[in-house]
């Protein structure tokens, strides 16, 4: 099944998309929102299913054209969003570029930090930044979506509250990074308002691309219009999603549309590319002593997409451009 949400409205309306993202018909009498499509998952999925059925059959009188730049991310706020970083390669790298070791610690106990879920960003909407000496950088990742998870779920009982997987731009200002770390706080300023993909799916969607609790597929990131990386998202990834799930819910409960991200997608096999600018910095410093790609500039665009095995769109796509800050008029 594939949901999305339409704007206006701070959570959106509850949209049922066809699986090939051409046709769209409305869900708002079944349930208004995707949040509220998460709090009562048990009875409203089975309905919201058989609606998406008799749309991919064309059997809808009231449908339409399903146009992404319609959508908010498939949930414009969340309870929580915690991001890990499941690809501990991609830290290891970013380490030995600094000179620094990395503890051993890293390979048994994820990462993870708590973002800002009160606004997400549209899946097409800018990226507003003040001053690019903020070093604006992408990161392309994968994201799930929870129903309510009790305090020290297990790892093999942590699965089954996976209901909906998206991909998510988590936008990073880097030169921001190493000053908040410092204080040994954590994330803050560094860490603005994510984005989305415009369609949020169940698992079953991806058939046999969805295993071991990863998304084993190529997630693509184009900026400005040119291949900056296709790393495969369930090579490598050190900690599977129910792993991070167990995780986050070792000392709360989780609450449903809680939203946990894998980390910037990465391979050891670096002719992949890369899913951030910083990972190709940090190559660069490893192979010629200094970076030569900048991070993003006033204009340029960054897209983010995964494609199936006929070359449909699974998600849809994140596309969006870095413009200076207009501060709004009240």
């Amino acid at each position: 099944m594939k949901l999305a949400s339409l704007k206006p409205g701070r959570d959106g309306k509850l949209i049922v998309v066809s699986k090939d993202l051409k046709w769209a018909t409305s869900a708002h009498h079944i349930a208004p929102t995707l949040q509220y499509t998460l709090d009562n998952w048990d009875n409203v999925e089975p309905i919201l299913q058989d609606l998406y059925h008799a749309l991919n059959k064309k059997a809808l009188e009231h449908r339409f054209v399903f146009q992404p730049q319609h959508c908010t991310s498939p949930l414009p706020r969340a309870y929580q969003w915690a991001d890990g970083s499941a690809y501990v390669n991609h830290v290891e790298l970013v380490r030995k570029a600094r000179g620094a070791e990395m503890p051993k610690s890293f390979w048994q106990d994820p990462l993870m930090y708590q973002g800002m879920s009160d606004k997400f960003l549209d899946p097409e909407q800018p990226i507003e930044i003040e001053d690019l000496d903020w070093g604006v950088d992408f990161e392309a990742e994968i994201a799930i979506i929870t129903d309510d998870v009790p305090m020290a779920t297990k790892v093999d009982d942590a699965a089954q509250h996976i209901k909906l997987i998206m991909l998510v731009n988590d936008v990073s200002l880097r030169n921001l990074i190493p000053d908040e770390l410092a204080k040994g706080f954590g994330f803050f300023q560094s860490k603005p308002a994510s984005a989305f993909s415009p369609v949020a799916i169940t698992p079953d969607e991806l058939g046999d691309i969805w295993r071991e609790n990863k998304v084993h597929n190529r997630l693509n990131v184009h900026l400005n219009q040119q291949l900056f990386g296709n790393p495969n998202a369930g090579v490598d990834m050190t900690f599977d999603f129910a792993q991070l799930i167990h995780h986050a819910a070792k000392s709360r409960e989780l609450s449903a549309g809680t939203i946990i991200g894998s980390g910037t997608v990465s391979n050891q096999d670096r002719q992949s590319g890369s899913c951030c600018i910083a990972e190709k910095r940090m190559l660069e410093i490893i192979e010629n002593g200094k970076p030569s790609t900048p991070f993003m500039q006033y204009g340029d665009t960054v897209k983010i997409e995964m494609f199936d095995a006929q070359d449909y769109s699974i998600f849809g796509a994140i596309e969006q451009t870095v413009v200076p800050f207009q501060k709004q008029k009240h």
